[in-house]
């Protein structure tokens, strides 16, 4: 079931007075935001009913859904939302159906309380994504994730290898083994280790609630990496931090189920290169990682040298950091678009057509 534009009700008034929480607002700064798109875009609530909460929906934007080609799905970081996406939808959306959602538990979606266990939570947030499929009514799928959405996206795969036909990893959290010479985060930034200190007991993002209706005043000054990277495309300064404390200024569910998920900020207490190997060879897996990022980018050659029966490509995108798809947008698109275009039955069948001239040449 389809709902345009209702949003879901807020839990505790006093909480979000002090946040300055509102879901008027974050509508309209999302809103704001992607008016910058250039390509038509259309925002709904996607009613998948009692699926962790008693009546969960996931907020849906979607762009070109007249084109008969395979649609990917786009799976957002901790503490973001489909708005961050503004320097990539464009593009991405000229060649296919795009579907960019706020993650259960995240943005504008429901916030139902998850599972303390870390696989329950894991499985929680897998299923809602496939109930959304299911109301959406896809039957398959390209899905790409970054950094938690990724880990989010191959937990997904793990679960419905059928529904996925290629699996896109922009700079994927959770994937290493938390390595002993990392206990005291040396090999993290500065800001990423102040986070991994104060997140032990804490949901990541605390200190954002914690200062209230100054949280996005906070974002701006702690972050402004994060500002500049949409300074070009995003024409108000304001609307990205904003964006961010509207996000997360709220019942923070999502984030408490990825806290139950993390070893530590930087690490899953079930790191997927343990698991991955028993994902079915015909997903195909593309890695996009930062070539700055902080995250360790060696489980991606690790897998393409275990799954040597399936397809396994390895990208580092020169100067970008964590934040893949903004650092480097035009290349993050070209290469997305690239893994894409191996689902395209019309791209396939000129490759095909193409190989026994290849042969002749030679």
């Amino acid at each position: 079931m389809l709902e345009v534009e209702t949003p879901p009700p807020a839990s505790d008034n006093r909480w979000f007075n002090w946040t300055r929480f509102s879901h008027n607002m974050l509508r309209a700064i999302e809103k704001s935001i992607l008016s910058h798109l250039r390509l038509p875009y259309r925002g709904m609530f996607v009613d998948i009913g009692p699926c962790v909460g008693e009546a969960d929906k996931v907020w849906t934007i979607t762009m070109n859904n007249d084109s008969k080609r395979v649609p990917i799905v786009m799976l957002h970081g901790l503490g973001a939302g489909v708005a961050l996406w503004v320097l990539n939808l464009d593009e991405i959306a000229r060649q296919r159906p795009v579907y960019a959602i706020d993650i259960l538990g995240f943005g504008r979606s429901s916030r139902p309380k998850f599972a303390d266990d870390a696989m329950i939570a894991e499985k929680q947030l897998v299923k809602s994504i496939d109930e959304w499929r299911k109301e959406v009514g896809l039957k398959e799928m390209i899905v790409m994730g970054h950094s938690m959405g990724g880990f989010l996206a191959t937990s997904y795969a793990l679960s419905y290898p059928d529904r996925v036909k290629h699996l896109i990893l922009a700079d994927p959290w959770g994937f290493p083994e938390k390595p002993p010479e990392t206990e005291n985060g040396r090999k993290l930034p500065l800001w990423a280790q102040a986070i991994l200190k104060a997140s032990k007991p804490l949901n990541p993002l605390w200190i954002l609630r914690f200062f209230g209706p100054l949280g996005s005043w906070l974002v701006g000054k702690t972050r402004p990496d994060i500002l500049r990277k949409f300074s070009g495309a995003v024409t108000n300064e304001d609307d990205i931090p904003n964006y961010i404390h509207q996000c997360n200024a709220q019942n923070p569910t999502g984030e408490g189920a990825f806290h139950t998920m993390m070893k530590d900020f930087g690490w899953a207490k079930n790191p997927m290169i343990n698991r991955i190997q028993d994902m079915k060879s015909t997903v195909p897996i593309t890695f996009l990682y930062g070539e700055k990022s902080w995250v360790d980018n060696s489980p991606g050659e690790t897998i393409r040298q275990l799954r040597q029966q399936g397809y396994v490509k390895v990208h580092s995108i020169k100067g970008a950091g964590h934040h893949v798809y903004a650092d480097d947008a035009k290349t993050f698109n070209e290469l997305v678009n690239e893994a894409c275009r191996t689902c395209d039955e019309d791209y396939l069948a000129l490759v095909r057509q193409d190989e026994p001239n290849k042969s002749s040449d030679n």
